[in-house]
């Protein structure tokens, strides 16, 4: 199929912004059906104030300090612990049976 760039308006800024070929490629190779709804400034803006955790989101994640409940290391966790359930740190979660982790 032959592709064109086409002009569309950003639903945030209201700016034209312009749907390449080559992006409209990518969208149809990744089965997307939907055109994109917001130009890429405002795509990136969105993804960097989500604080979704990914390394690329620009925002972080609360933690929590916590003791391993194995090894007694102190370490960090992106959720606030329960009083009267063990918490571990990355190495001894991914040595705990029933884990996806578990060697």
């Amino acid at each position: 199929m032959s592709y064109q760039d086409r002009t569309l308006t950003c639903r945030d800024c209201s700016q034209p912004f312009t749907f390449t070929a080559g992006e409209q490629e990518f969208y149809a190779a990744k089965g997307l059906q939907n055109e994109p709804g917001r130009c890429p400034d405002c795509r990136a803006a969105r993804r960097g104030t989500r604080g979704t955790g990914a390394p690329s989101g620009g925002s972080s994640r609360q933690m929590f300090d916590v003791v391993c409940s194995n090894c007694g290391q102190t370490a960090q966790v992106p959720f606030q612990p329960s009083s009267g359930r063990p918490v571990y740190c990355s190495d001894c979660f991914s040595k705990v049976p029933g884990r996806a982790g578990y060697r």
